[in-house]
C-alpha cells in the first residue's frame, strides 16, 4: 500500500469524483441528506429504499440539483433481493466504492409484547440488512481491487437505553456496532474501512410523528425528559448526520476504520 501523499488540498480530500455509492433507506431524512451529500461531492449515488416510489422522488430531487442518482427498490431483509440489487447498482455505477447501511425499522416496543415475530422483524431490517449490504458490496469492492467504504448507522440506544419498548431496536443496534468492529477487522487488509455513525435525536418525520399530534401524553413526557439531556438544547438536523457520512467517505478519514462517531448534541455525557 502506498503512502499517502504529504498535505494534498483539502478540497481534493474531500472530493467523491468518479465514485459510486449505494445508499439504503435514502429516500428520507437521514438517508436522503447522507445521498446528497455524497451527490454534491461528486459521486454517482444510487438511492435504494424499500419504497420504490419515493426512491424515484428523491432520485428526481437530486438529479434537479444537477447531481448523478438513480433509484433501486429493495428490501433489504431479504437475501437473495440484496445480491440482485447489488448487482445491478454494480452494472449502474460502474464500480460500487462506498456503502451506507441506513435502512431500519424504529419500533418501540414494550417487551411484554415483544413476540418472537416483531423481534425478528426487527433483526431482520436493522442487522441482518446490514450484514446482507455489506457482504454483496465488499464482494464487488474487492473484485474491483481499490479498497471502498462502507458506514453503518447506529444509535445511541445501542450504548445507552433512553427509554422503555427500545429492547430490540437497541438490541439490533448494539449489534451493528459489534459487526462493524468484526467487519473492519475482516475486511482492512483489501483497504476497506468501516465506520459507525451513533446517531442521537435527530429531526426527521418518522420523529415528528411520535413525539407529535396524536402521540399519547407518555410519549410526550419521555421526549421532553430526553431533550432536557441535549447539552445543545435542540434535536439534530438530518445533514448533520449528512455531513459526517461525507467525511467518513472522504479521504479526510483514510485512516479511520472500526470506528464509531457519536453525533448526538452531548446527550451521552450527561
Amino acid at each position: 500500500m502506498s503512502r499517502p501523499r504529504d498535505y494534498p488540498p483539502a478540497q481534493e480530500l474531500i472530493k467523491l469524483t468518479g465514485k459510486g455509492a449505494l445508499v439504503t433507506g435514502g429516500a428520507a431524512g437521514i438517508g436522503y441528506a447522507i445521498a446528497r451529500r455524497l451527490a454534491e461531492a461528486g459521486a454517482r449515488v444510487i438511492i435504494v429504499d424499500v419504497n420504490g416510489e419515493k426512491a424515484a422522488q428523491a432520485s428526481r430531487e437530486l438529479k434537479s440539483r444537477g447531481y448523478w442518482a438513480e433509484p433501486l427498490t429493495c428490501d433489504v431483509s431479504q437475501e437473495a433481493a440484496v445480491q440482485n440489487m447489488v448487482g445491478e447498482a454494480a452494472g449502474r455505477l460502474g464500480s460500487i466504492d462506498i456503502l451506507v447501511n441506513n435502512a431500519g425499522i424504529y419500533p418501540q416496543i414494550p417487551l411484554a409484547e415483544t413476540t418472537e415475530e416483531r423481534f425478528n422483524q426487527v433483526i431482520s431490517v436493522n442487522l441482518k440488512g446490514t450484514l446482507f449490504c455489506s457482504r454483496a458490496a465488499s464482494e464487488k469492492m474487492i473484485e474491483q481491487g481499490r479498497g471502498g467504504c462502507i458506514i453503518n448507522i447506529a444509535s445511541i440506544e445501542a450504548i445507552h437505553s433512553s427509554g422503555d419498548g427500545m429492547a430490540a431496536y437497541a438490541a439490533s443496534k448494539g449489534a451493528v456496532l459489534s459487526l462493524t468492529r468484526s467487519l473492519a477487522h475482516e475486511l482492512g487488509k483489501h483497504d476497506i474501512r468501516v465506520n459507525a455513525i451513533v446517531p442521537g435525536s435527530i429531526r426527521t418525520e418518522g420523529i415528528r410523528s411520535v413525539f407529535s399530534g396524536s402521540a399519547d401524553s407518555e410519549a410526550k413526557r419521555h421526549f421532553k425528559a430526553f431533550m432536557s439531556r441535549m447539552l445543545l438544547g435542540r434535536m439534530g438536523e438530518a445533514d448533520e448526520i449528512g455531513r459526517v457520512a461525507l467525511f467518513l467517505a472522504s479521504d479526510l478519514a483514510s485512516y479511520i476504520t472500526g470506528s464509531m462517531v457519536v453525533v448526538d448534541g452531548g446527550y451521552l455525557v450527561t
